[in-house]
């Protein structure tokens, strides 16, 4: 299993919506790195919610719940989606500035190319991320 996390601007989409509707899909990805992060996801994988905009915080954890396909919205099928599905909000959001205070993540893409919209996260990362949201 992989691990990964999405954002999405909370006034467009956000974890209480997905929460009351169980499965969405995570589609809106142009960015070629971010795209190729979407078709490198497989059905079971794991991925951080993570509030963009003013929150700047990791709220929720979602699956993976199907693998890539072509975006039905979208004429170029180079634009994947997937569909996620509720899995839980965390104890507490992790913020943005935590994570940039705290060493073990100076070299994650989400510090390293902040707008980067889907990115991996290494299982380390995962942890850390669980455990500190659970504090």
């Amino acid at each position: 299993m992989n691990y990964w996390l999405c954002k999405q601007e909370p006034s467009t989409y956000n974890i209480e919506q997905l929460e009351k509707e169980k499965i969405t899909t995570w589609d809106g990805v142009h960015n070629n790195l971010a795209v190729k992060h979407i078709a490198a996801m497989k059905k079971g994988d794991q991925a951080f919610f993570y509030h963009s905009g003013d929150q700047k915080q990791i709220v929720g954890i979602m699956k993976i719940s199907s693998n890539p396909y072509s975006n039905p919205k979208e004429k170029n099928s180079r634009f994947v989606v997937v569909d996620v599905k509720f899995q839980k909000r965390l104890t507490r959001p992790v913020t943005l500035s935590e994570i940039k205070s705290n060493k073990k993540f100076k070299d994650w893409e989400l510090l390293r190319i902040s707008r980067l919209s889907v990115m991996p996260v290494t299982s380390q990362i995962w942890k850390e991320i669980v455990e500190i949201s659970q504090t």
